[in-house]
Parts: C-alpha cells; structure tokens; sequence
C-alpha cells in the first residue's frame, strides 16, 4: 500500500507545491518508507512508499522516464507484472528495475490507456506525457485501490485518501446530500463517483481518465478482461453431496452469495475504499 497525489493546472499556471506538499503528512500511514515529490510544467506529483517489490531506491517514487517522456505515481501491486515485463523486453524496451511501477510506464508507452486491460492487480495510478502534460487516472476494475478528486478554479487535484485532499486545502466540506442518502441507505456506502463531502468526488473503479492541459476530459470504462486476475472456478453442482450447495444467483454473477458455502466464490464486486 503506498499513497499518491498531485494536481494538474488547467490555465497555464504552475502547480501550487506548497498545497501539494501538505498532502504527504497525511498520506504517511499508507507509505512509511520514504517520500518523493517531481513538478514538470503544470503537473505536480507526490508519493508516499511502501517497499514491497523492488526495495531499492531505483524503485522509489515518483517514477520519471526521460526517454519515453513519461511519469508516474502509483499505488498497488501488478500481479503479472513479470510476464509483462517479459514480453515488453522482448518488444525492445530496457528497465533499470525490477518494480511493477516501471511496466506501468513501458506499457502505456507501448499500448496506450489499454495497457490497464493486460494488468492483472489491484491498482490505482497517475501518469503524466511530459511532452503534452496529459495526465492519465486509472483505477482496477473492482475499485480495491481509491483514488479521490478535487477539482478547483483552473485545476484539479487527486490523492489516495479524502484527507490528503483536505489537507491540500480548498475543498468545499459541505456534507453531499444524495452521498448522506446512499451513505444511510446503503448501510454506509457511498456509491462513485460522489463521496460524502461536495467537493471530492472518487474515479469510479474501472475506469481510465485522461485530462488534457486544457481541461478536456475523458472516461474510457475498461474491463473486458478482468484485473484482478483469471476468472474463478464454477460453482459446486446444487446436489450429489450431503446437502445441498446453491448456486450463485445474480447480483453475484458466478461470485460470492450469502447462501453459498463454496470456497471458489469472490466478492463480484467490492465495497468502495
């Protein structure tokens, strides 16, 4: 688990360092072992670390390559990052790591915003094309990983946690009143893209995000394939044991049901973090 944020300027203006830099204090608990910060333009970016992967400082946070022109912070775990990492060395791309962050970075050099589709992890990241200061969101297909906004005059800001945002400052703390109604309805759930403050809202899971300098936007849903991995085992048949095991019935399509007792049942979709 690692913490990110940052925030794009959308009228030409460099980003406010001093707002950005108030996030890390709050992202602390969620990367305890170390800290980085880069600016390019009107893009800025922070990171909390946790070190799972790749412990050494080649792996640290934000991620820059200047050949590719890209950059990157990202929160999670690409489980076969290592076969990506194969089959992007064997396309002609070099890497002097071995983390999952930096396969981000080829394989969206390599294949665009479709590079999330080959991802099978839990996953919340932004990057940013040096060269346009495009920044790209994305988020895995059952939301494991959060990745929360704010957007404000002329920018917009985004973090792994509401109180990093908060702590950015300027986001209008009025309590959302349709979030307070899913959030009391829903037995304390409130649904994407909305969260219980008016002012932050939360990239919905499965989702990729592209914001251009300019302020034009663009959500691609994604998930033909899954990102979490391949797809369960089926259900055990509903008799031809002691008892009897039902299946699963939708809305846990080919998942998890309060009745079913089968080991091979998932959640089919997650509680929002």
């Amino acid at each position: 688990m690692c913490g990110i944020g940052g925030e794009l300027r959308l009228d030409g203006s460099p980003p406010d360092l001093a707002a950005v830099e108030r996030m890390l204090p709050a992202l602390a608990s969620r990367g305890p072992d170390g800290e980085g910060r880069w600016q390019h333009g009107p893009v800025a970016l922070v990171h909390r670390r946790l070190r799972i992967i790749d412990l050494s400082d080649a792996g640290a946070q934000p991620m820059v390559d200047p050949e590719l022109g890209l950059a990157t912070v990202f929160n999670g775990c690409i489980y076969n990052y290592r076969e990506l990492r194969d089959e992007l060395t064997a396309a002609g791309y070099a890497f002097r790591s071995t983390s999952d962050t930096e396969v981000i970075l080829k394989a969206y050099h390599r294949w665009g915003t479709a590079c999330v589709e080959r991802f099978y992890g839990m996953f919340a990241f932004a990057l940013v094309e040096l060269a346009t200061h495009t920044v790209v969101l994305a988020r895995d297909r059952l939301g494991i990983k959060p990745l929360y906004l704010a957007e404000g005059p002329g920018r917009v800001r985004f973090a792994s946690t509401l109180p990093a945002l908060l702590a950015a400052g300027d986001v209008d703390t009025d309590l959302d009143p349709v979030a307070l109604h899913h959030y009391m309805s829903f037995h304390s759930v409130v649904p994407p893209p909305r969260t219980i403050l008016t002012g932050v809202r939360k990239l919905p899971p499965a989702t990729v995000r592209v914001i251009t300098a300019d302020g034009r936007s663009t959500d691609t849903p994604t998930g033909g394939r899954s990102s979490t991995g391949p797809p369960p085992p089926p259900c055990p048949p509903t008799s031809g044991r002691s008892g009897s095991w039902p299946r699963c019935a939708p809305p846990y399509v080919g998942g998890w049901s309060p009745t079913c007792r089968s080991a091979c049942c998932s959640p089919a979709v997650s509680t929002p973090a």
